[in-house]
């Protein structure tokens, strides 16, 4: 998503953060196969990994889960239904994704799974990003 904002010269006008559900990778930095995957797209795959906090869902406009586990374990750090209507599914503004799909996990994988999860990334972002600009007349 940062890269999109940065290409349509919009970079500081959306924070855009990333958080895990678990807290077990806190402060490494992307995975090396991810970063090399972004660089094949020319996005940098950059930041620090966190742990997603309850507060988030005040500080955030949008919280996107990349899978079913995810948005299942933030649905349940919810606290009200204005917290549940910022959750969502990333491939859900993907208009080719199917309904309910996952961001599938490319860790056990090869490069090209890392390469089809950018892929799949900047398919949801980009109609995100147009969302964006609509609501927020960006």
């Amino acid at each position: 998503m940062r890269h999109l904002l940065k290409n349509a010269g919009l970079a500081g006008a959306v924070e855009v953060d990333s958080a895990g559900t678990a807290g077990y990778h806190s402060g490494d930095p992307p995975d090396a196969r991810a970063r090399a995957a972004g660089r094949r797209f020319g996005v940098d795959v950059g930041g620090r990994a966190r742990q997603f906090k309850r507060a988030d869902f005040e500080r955030f406009d949008y919280v996107l889960a990349m899978d079913r586990a995810n948005f299942d374990d933030l649905i349940e750090l919810t606290v009200d239904e204005s917290a549940r209507q910022k959750l969502f599914l990333l491939r859900s503004f993907d208009p080719e994704s199917p309904e309910g799909a996952s961001v599938p996990d490319p860790y056990y994988g090869e490069d090209e799974d890392f390469d089809d999860v950018v892929r799949i990334c900047l398919a949801a972002c980009t109609p995100l990003l147009q969302r964006l600009r609509r609501e927020h007349r960006l």
